[in-house]
């Protein structure tokens, strides 16, 4: 067996899902943030979802990040996610969007403003 063949999936990743090709929500983006409801994994979780479960015990990951470690597209690890938010399971925060993000250079001059107050 080469090193190809041994990291193939034996399952297509669409039969993961159920056959669903679309997530229960549409709110998730790729740069959404998950992480864990801290509810226990029990038997009733797949084995999909189990492992997205145990990858984010440690502490919140992207979506994209969760679907490069499965070694699954990320329009499949939506469709999972969306599962195990519906479920209370997951918690998923969408990314702030540019136009509401700070701009550093703004923050500076403001601060350097202040600090000339000061003195």
């Amino acid at each position: 067996m080469t090193p190809r063949q041994s990291n193939r999936r034996l399952v297509p990743a669409y039969l993961a899902t159920g056959g669903r090709a679309r997530p229960s929500r549409n709110t998730l983006d790729r740069l959404s943030l998950l992480h864990s409801a801290g509810m226990p994994i029990t038997s009733e979780v797949r084995p999909e979802e189990r492992r997205i479960l145990e990858l984010l015990q440690p502490g919140a990951l992207s979506l994209a990040e969760v679907a490069a470690h499965l070694k699954l597209p990320v329009s499949v690890v939506k469709v999972l996610v969306a599962d195990l938010v519906d479920a209370g399971r997951l918690f998923a925060r969408v990314p702030i969007p540019e136009a509401e993000q700070f701009d550093r250079q703004i923050l500076e001059r403001v601060l350097d403003g202040l600090r000339s107050l000061k003195s």
